[in-house]
């Protein structure tokens, strides 16, 4: 997996430009597509999304690659910043990676990042999403925050653990394989 500081930043921009992408059409598709539909009166969702003129966001209406966009700064610098840190300090406090099997350090990782960056990316998006309109409350607010963290912990736990990782592994096996074997090549020479 990543051994610097270059192949954490390539494995975090992996990560995160998948899981914004799902986390888009899981939070529109799934949780919100039949209110948007029902609302828009549309036999799709993203007739509905076109319908009302795109995602509401920060007080208005945007397209869904402007959502996208945005969610991905946020969450990336967030990964790079604070999750990625703060899980590996977290597993590394549970499990040995010089004593335990890879494959639990591993998960003990991805746990701790979703319990991280699950919580605080719902209360950016409570905020992002937040219903301006209305005027701006501190218990909708915090409702809104505990709402979004129900819907997207259980998706952010088995996407991450059971999708997203092993499919973001397997690529940056891919991406680093040729590394490695340079690397393996230097030290069996030296």
């Amino acid at each position: 997996m990543p051994t610097n500081q270059f192949q954490r930043t390539v494995f975090a921009f992996l990560t995160v430009l998948v899981t914004v992408h799902a986390y888009v059409f899981y939070s529109l598709y799934v949780v919100n597509g039949s209110t948007l539909m029902s609302i828009n009166q549309t036999d799709g969702v993203i007739a509905a999304i076109n319908a009302q003129g795109g995602v509401y966001m920060f007080g208005r209406y945007l397209p869904i690659w402007a959502v996208i966009l945005i969610e991905f700064c946020f969450a990336f610098l967030l990964e790079v910043f604070v999750g990625s840190p703060c899980s590996y300090k977290l597993a590394v406090k549970v499990f040995d990676p010089a004593k335990n099997h890879p494959m639990m350090f591993e998960t003990a990782i991805i746990c701790a990042t979703v319990g991280i960056m699950c919580p605080v990316m719902s209360f950016i998006a409570a905020l992002l999403y937040y219903p301006y309109y209305a005027g701006f409350n501190v218990i909708t607010l915090l409702a809104n925050w505990l709402k979004l963290v129900c819907f997207n912990f259980p998706f952010a736990y088995f996407t991450q653990l059971l999708f997203i990782q092993p499919l973001i592994r397997a690529v940056f096996k891919l991406i680093f394989c040729r590394n490695r074997s340079v690397q393996q090549a230097e030290n069996q020479a030296a």
